[in-house]
């Protein structure tokens, strides 16, 4: 049997010369060395170390595309065939880094300078003052604590959540009516949600469930406690995003094998208890992303908030990015807000982190 058809696919390594290879690497370095070169001169001239600079960070911009580029050439150069493979992925990688490690370090940057877009100075440091007026502020320490009460409710949403995928599992009637009756609110976007329920159904003078209450002869108050508005945040909340774990439960609870249900109704198991010895444990991985993924979507609630209450009363409703946009909007203090926000960053990724390894190891522990 010939064996041609399979030799015209194979590739045979290149021959590349030392002389290619440091060439490769010279222009590589080269270019690396002259974008850390330009950046190093227009973050001295920024903070005021030296006189001369760039007006702006474009020339900077410009040497980093040349590095791109030659980097890009030089996978050719040194590596061949292997090389021109890695051309599918470099570019798009290289974008990616422009559009996130860039951004963040300009964002650590601006984290230590006292920039408030009233001032016509601009961008001036300040060094560890935004630390220290973070430590002393309250408000943000209260933002930070709501964070946990919203987190925590996402145990509730996900009980309810599992509740409804069971549910619209079963052969009820019009359960295809119901699944689509239950997406609704994840159609709607939180902003819409806000206005329409916590704007309107809920306002306190002409809203109709104000009326309602008020004419059963009690004095309706959805956000006059600090207790009572934050209860109803979370649950305009939790109506828009149990929707997106139910239909992920929903999905797992499909995917399981029917042979193994049947089997525990056969040993004569109960519904609760085939549900706690078989289908709990089946879904634990599908449990586990839903949740991880609803925790990331909590940790960025701020549209609801400030378009019903402002992060009051008091500051009992605040979330962290519903402080920071405020402190952006309201008092114009970029500096400080961005220090913020970049602390509250690290603090997603050692939660996440820890959450993430926390799980990995309850779930690998032996039954």
């Amino acid at each position: 049997m010939s064996t041609e058809g399979d030799l015209l696919h194979a590739v045979t390594a290149d021959d590349i010369s030392g002389m290619r290879k440091r060439l490769g690497r010279a222009v590589v370095w080269g270019t690396g060395l002259l974008v850390l070169a330009l950046a190093t001169l227009q973050f001295s001239h920024e903070i005021g170390r030296i006189a001369f600079g760039f007006d702006t960070w474009r020339p900077v911009l410009y040497a980093y595309l040349l590095w791109a580029t030659a980097l890009c050439f030089a996978q050719v150069i040194v590596n061949g065939e292997k090389g021109k493979r890695a051309l599918f992925v470099l570019p798009a990688a290289l974008f990616v880094i422009s559009l996130v490690v860039f951004p963040l370090l300009f964002a650590l940057y601006i984290s230590f300078t006292d920039w408030n877009l009233a001032s016509l100075n601009g961008a001036q440091p300040n060094g560890w003052d935004n630390m220290r007026q973070m430590w002393a502020d309250a408000f943000y320490w209260n933002a930070l604590k709501n964070m946990v009460y919203y987190v925590a409710a996402i145990s509730v949403e996900y009980v309810i959540a599992f509740g409804l995928a069971l549910l619209l599992n079963a052969q009820i009637r019009a359960r295809k009516f119901f699944r689509v009756v239950f997406l609704l609110p994840l159609m709607l976007s939180p902003v819409a949600v806000s206005w329409m329920i916590g704007k309107s159904m809920l306002e306190v003078r002409f809203g109709p469930v104000s009326r309602l209450v008020r004419e059963m002869g009690f004095e309706p108050s959805f956000f006059g406690t600090p207790e009572m508005a934050r209860f109803m945040i979370m649950a305009m909340d939790a109506w828009t995003f149990i929707p997106f774990m139910m239909i992920m439960l929903l999905a797992g609870l499909q995917a399981l094998p029917r042979e193994v249900i049947e089997a525990s109704k056969v040993d004569g198991a109960s519904g609760w208890q085939s549900f706690k010895e078989v289908i709990f444990p089946l879904m634990l991985p599908v449990s586990v992303t839903a949740v991880v993924i609803r925790i990331i979507f909590k940790l960025k609630l701020a549209d609801i908030i400030i378009n019903v209450t402002s992060g009051g009363p008091g500051g009992a409703t605040d979330s962290v990015t519903s402080f920071i946009f405020r402190e952006y909007r309201d008092r114009s203090n970029v500096g400080y807000g961005t220090l913020l926000a970049m602390v509250y960053l690290v603090l997603i990724i050692i939660f996440i982190t820890a959450l993430l390894k926390l799980v990995s190891r309850w779930m690998e522990r032996p039954a």
